[in-house]
C-alpha cells in the first residue's frame, strides 16, 4: 500500500507540474490542485478495493475501481466544477490524466 501511495503521489506531483506549465492563471492552478487531491484519494481507495480481491477475483476489484473512477469524474464534472467556479478544462483534463496514468501502474503494484 505504501509503495502504491508513493508512486501515485509521484505521478500526481509530476502531472501537476506539467499542467502548471500549460495553465498559468490562479483559478486554473487551483483546479489542477483540487483534481490532484481528488485523484490521490480515489486512487488509494480503488487500490485498496483491488488489493482485497487479489486472492479471489482481481478483475472484480479492479472493475469496481474503474467504475468508481468514472462515477467520481461525473460527480466532479457536474456537481463540483461549476459551484466552485473552477475552469472546466484544467479541472477535468487533469483529473482524467491523473486517473489514467496512475491506473496504468496499478497492475504492477498489485503484484508486489
Amino acid at each position: 500500500m505504501l509503495a502504491h501511495a508513493a508512486v501515485t503521489l509521484l505521478i500526481i506531483v509530476l502531472g501537476t507540474w506539467v499542467f502548471g506549465l500549460v495553465f498559468h492563471e490562479a483559478a486554473e492552478r487551483r483546479a489542477v490542485l483540487l483534481s490532484a487531491a481528488v485523484a490521490f484519494v480515489i486512487q488509494l481507495l480503488t487500490f485498496v478495493l483491488a488489493r482485497r480481491t487479489v486472492g479471489e477475483n482481481i478483475f472484480v476489484g479492479w472493475g469496481v475501481g474503474v467504475l468508481l473512477r468514472f462515477v467520481v469524474l461525473g460527480i466532479y464534472a457536474f456537481l463540483v466544477v461549476e459551484p466552485l467556479a473552477l475552469p472546466a478544462e484544467p479541472a477535468l483534463l487533469s483529473l482524467v490524466a491523473f486517473f489514467f496514468v496512475s491506473t496504468l501502474v496499478e497492475p504492477l503494484l498489485l503484484t508486489l
